[in-house]
């Protein structure tokens, strides 16, 4: 009957950090490893660009990739073909060819 009782306050000591664990796990996958699942995607997307592809940035201006310099591009937006000089950080998306 010790014995019993000396497993029993141990599982006691312990619950404490067996709860925490379980939340961390928790916690691990429902946000952290989504969000590196996505930041991964964003980058092969961003090192995939290409000149041509149209693009929307994080600001929302949509242009046209007229050249990639290391990690700038530079892109032709509006009816005037204005062309800026964004980092290739700030893509945010590039626009699929069916929905243009």
């Amino acid at each position: 009957m010790v014995n019993k009782l000396k497993g029993g306050v141990i599982v006691q000591q312990y619950s404490g950090l067996i709860m925490m664990l379980v939340f961390f796990g928790i916690f691990y996958f429902l946000l952290i490893r989504p969000q590196q699942k996505k930041n991964k995607q964003i980058q092969r997307m961003r090192s995939e660009l290409k000149v041509g592809d149209n693009i929307i940035t994080i600001g929302g201006v949509h242009g046209k990739v007229l050249s990639i310099k290391d990690e700038l591009v530079t892109i032709e937006v509006g009816a005037d073909k204005v062309k800026l000089q964004i980092s290739k950080w700030a893509v945010g998306s590039v626009k699929d060819k069916s929905n243009q």
